[in-house]
């Protein structure tokens, strides 16, 4: 299958390029300014996402069976910092892409965010429940799925993801990066005991891509999570203790929502998603937190001070 991957450098879209190379599939991804080794692409174009006319020019030529996007600004503060950027790159990109998806008869397969919900209740929310984004992320997310499935509705499946664990090229992106980033600058991770997620890696959602790339009677909306609810809080203990370091080398305090009451305003305080149909008509199936932290590696930015035992 020749598939056309976007946001190649990023957390999800470069453990995509593992997985489908692994399977024979020939992927072209689309980055921006990384240079590093990305393996699993069979080629690569440095493409801004933003020149829809670029864009298009790409697609035609690799003319792919599968579209991948996995490409977003995904971090609220930066969204509400760069509004018309974000617009572009996270709402834009999936009506663009969608379009040339319709076009060429290919798959498209998307991804938004467990953000679509806000959070208000304990119980896991259905594909089916009303979405009711609290943030600007959020809001951008769902008029993504809506303009990717208005576009195009018989090709487009749209996957959204949770709280993401994983090893980013860069090793700057995942959930477990920034937490050793801290602890190598000397600061104190400050972890919400009252927030929870289901997290799973960027390697077992890439898995997830790769099916749907191939099955094409999946298409709409869709759900996809790790197998563990759990707090920030205690995330960062269970990692902690699987890297095997001590409270001193990395220090964690619990805050809760009530103590950063304007920060509590756009997070979410319980996002836990209900997995079918997907979970019932894959192979891939959701990990446990333990296999999640048995595949993350120390970032590299961080092994001198984690060797150093300082």
């Amino acid at each position: 299958m020749r598939i056309l991957l976007t946001g190649a450098s990023g957390l999800v879209g470069a453990a995509f390029a593992r997985a489908a190379a692994r399977r024979g599939h020939a992927v072209t991804g689309i980055v921006g300014g990384f240079t590093g080794e990305l393996p699993g692409l069979l080629s690569r174009r440095t493409v801004d996402l933003c020149d829809e006319a670029a864009l298009t020019a790409v697609v035609l030529e690799v003319l792919p069976d599968a579209i991948v996007n996995c490409a977003a600004v995904s971090e609220p503060a930066v969204v509400e910092h760069d509004p018309a950027r974000s617009q572009a790159l996270n709402v834009a990109l999936a009506a663009t892409l969608a379009r040339l998806a319709r076009k060429l008869n290919a798959r498209l397969v998307h991804i938004s965010s467990e953000q679509a919900f806000d959070g208000a209740r304990t119980a896991p929310y259905a594909i089916g429940d009303a979405t009711s984004p609290i943030n600007l992320y959020g809001r951008q997310k769902i008029a993504s799925e809506q303009a990717a499935h208005a576009m195009a509705p018989d090709f487009s499946a749209t996957v959204r993801a949770p709280l993401l664990m994983g090893n980013s090229p860069g090793g700057k992106r995942s959930t477990h990066e920034r937490i050793f980033a801290d602890w190598a600058a000397g600061k104190t991770a400050q972890l919400f005991s009252d927030e929870f997620r289901q997290p799973c890696t960027a390697e077992n959602l890439a898995e997830v891509l790769l099916e749907l790339c191939a099955r094409r009677g999946l298409c709409g909306v869709l759900h996809w999570a790790g197998a563990d609810l759990i707090s920030r809080h205690a995330l960062g203990l269970a990692l902690r203790e699987h890297f095997k370091l001590s409270p001193q080398r990395a220090p964690i305090t619990a805050i809760t929502r009530a103590e950063k009451p304007e920060a509590a305003r756009t997070r979410q305080a319980h996002l836990a998603l209900d997995l079918a149909p997907l979970v019932n008509v894959l192979n891939t199936r959701p990990q446990t937190l333990a296999e999640q932290l048995a595949e993350l590696h120390v970032p590299l930015s961080c092994q001198e001070w984690y060797s150093s035992g300082k």
